[in-house]
């Protein structure tokens, strides 16, 4: 429980250096705690399915068009969260991948600690 609330802090914060770092991203610290959680639940229910729904064409543009996907559904974060504003097609693109980017460093910096303790249990 400790590390999922520590995971969700580490994701709020990379959002609010994310809207730091990129011009047309504008965020608070209690919208990004905020954001960070509707963020979590808009990739695990809506996004399975927009990415079916348009796998066709994904799959012409050789998956450049996920982009446009993972654009939307930050987008759609910054329209349901106050205080979270995204300015543009540009910014949520980019925004989108600066924080993905950051979500796989901090699962990957989890998993290898998971991995870790397993290997010490293990000798």
């Amino acid at each position: 429980m400790l590390k999922l609330l520590l995971r969700w802090v580490l994701s709020a914060a990379a959002l609010i250096v994310i809207a730091y770092v990129v011009p047309g991203i504008h965020v608070t610290l209690v919208s990004a705690l905020i954001a960070a959680l509707v963020m979590g639940v808009i990739n695990v229910l809506i996004r399975p399915l927009l990415v079916i729904l348009t796998l066709p064409i994904t799959v012409i543009t050789l998956g450049l068009f996920l982009l446009v996907v993972n654009a939307a559904l930050f987008g759609l974060a910054a329209l349901l969260v106050p205080g979270f504003k995204v300015d543009g097609f540009v910014p949520a693109v980019i925004g989108s991948l600066l924080y993905w980017l950051a979500n796989w460093a901090i699962h990957y910096v989890f998993k290898h600690e998971k991995d870790n303790k397993s290997l010490k249990k293990a000798s």
